[in-house]
């Protein structure tokens, strides 16, 4: 398996070190706003979200928004290509999404003010920024990530999690105050091989379904020691129950098995998505939508370019960006794009100036993110950086409103307020104003 390091020496593998917290509590938020969820939830535009992780940060110049009038040392080795919007154009590569640009919303104006690793990760997958400063290379868990929420909101597929993520977690990728009940399904297993099975979805050899249900017994019975089933208390032992009874539940799911039959899909099909480990997944992540899972991340490593982004680009961003053409594509196929969010970003953009040794470094101030399906109007571009790609200029939009927009589209309410086991009130994104344009 591909290990891929970040400027901070942090690999992918780091991520299991993620903090879980306690555990989730309901807030009671008067009738008014109960209403009002009710709405939210019988108008929700999408059913899944697969979510592509850019992790380290990938360059908006060299895919959605190129500067081809701006100074060589700005605008890169690259040129351009029109997309299938009028007058818009993407940087050369991204020649599989720029023919399907009409189904494609891009935003080129999410600006924050967390320029590390650690910090921009944080903000982009929880909507909320640190609570303290934190390191580069930090794992940092003050508040829910998108998937844990859409885990404890929406819920889990009988037989199946709720929230999956390929091939790790991403470092701010947890529950944290919801609870490890949340936390994601990790599949490590590349999906790309020819003997493709995911562990702990498959009874161990030699052992019949009878013996394990047998076996489960005995270990709950031996296991007698008392439980503080007060969420308040967030005792570990509950979680570890949990987790048996999760692991219990995939090994005996024909859901389970049958989503991850990733052989029994056409040739054709999963040359589509391109045979390398990152399309393998993004079409394993079709099929757990297809199987009721409400929240997928693809985390794909390697995006932290401070050195010959171009030569590396040429390599990475042709099969990478067919597999989320494909994706899109299929999904369409199927009936599916309506009801499935299909998301592509990192945590922040990269420098206007191409530094000393042919790279890019951490830029928050501009970043592009697209989107598509889940009821996203296609063929639109929203916002803009200024002519050098510095800044987001035009419709300056926050972390905050990507994530509510996130939540809105599934029917979440980001302004409902919920509680920390230390009874502490909060609200899921502090600014809950979704982007209009995407609704």
């Amino acid at each position: 398996m591909t290990r891929y390091q970040n400027c901070s020496g942090v690999t992918r593998r780091n991520c299991l070190q993620v903090g879980l917290g306690g555990f989730f509590s309901l807030g009671l938020s008067g009738a008014l706003r109960a209403a009002d969820a009710s709405r939210l939830i019988k108008q929700h535009q999408a059913d899944a979200c697969i979510l592509v992780w850019q992790d380290g940060g990938p360059s908006h110049y060299e895919t959605f928004d190129p500067k081809p009038d701006a100074p060589v040392e700005i605008r890169g080795e690259f040129g351009t290509i029109p997309t299938a919007i009028p007058g818009v154009r993407f940087s050369q590569h991204m020649k599989a999404t720029a023919k399907i640009a009409d189904r494609l919303s891009i935003v080129r104006s999410i600006r924050h003010d967390q320029g590390n690793h650690g910090a921009g990760n944080h903000y982009m997958m929880t909507g909320s920024p640190p609570r303290i400063p934190v390191g580069c290379g930090a794992f940092v868990s003050f508040h829910p990530s998108m998937g844990s929420v859409v885990s404890a909101e929406v819920g889990a597929p009988a037989g199946m999690p709720a929230y999956f993520s390929m091939p790790s977690m991403s470092r701010s990728g947890g529950p944290n105050f919801l609870g490890a009940k949340y936390a994601p399904f990790v599949v490590p297993d590349n999906p790309n091989s020819d003997n493709f099975q995911v562990r702990d979805v498959a009874l161990p050899k030699g052992l019949s379904e009878a013996k394990f249900s047998n076996r489960q017994s005995i270990r709950q019975q031996i296991d007698a020691l008392k439980r503080f089933r007060d969420e308040a208390a967030a005792d570990p032992l509950v979680a570890v129950d949990e987790f048996y009874d999760q692991g219990q539940q995939l090994m005996t799911s024909p859901q389970a098995q049958k989503a991850f039959d990733i052989h029994s899909e056409p040739e054709e099909t999963r040359a589509k998505y391109g045979r390398n480990s990152f399309g393998q997944r993004a079409l394993l992540a079709r099929r757990l939508v297809e199987a009721g899972v409400p929240f997928i991340t693809l985390y794909e490593g390697g995006w932290d370019h401070h050195r010959q982004l171009f030569s590396a680009f040429d390599k990475k961003l042709p099969p990478h960006e067919q597999a989320i053409a494909a994706l899109i594509q299929d999904l369409e196929e199927r009936g599916m794009l309506e009801r499935t969010l299909v998301i592509v970003l990192g945590e922040f953009g990269r420098t206007p100036k191409i530094n000393k040794d042919g790279g890019r470094d951490h830029w928050a101030n501009a970043m592009s993110v697209m989107f598509a399906g889940g009821g996203t109007p296609g063929g639109q571009v929203i916002g803009a950086t200024d002519r050098q790609g510095h800044s987001a200029v035009d419709r300056v939009l926050a972390p905050e409103n990507f994530v509510s927009t996130v939540y809105r589209k599934l029917g979440i309410d980001p302004n409902k307020i919920v509680h920390t086991p230390e009874g502490r009130p909060v609200t899921y994104v502090t600014n809950p104003e979704p982007i209009s344009e995407l609704m």
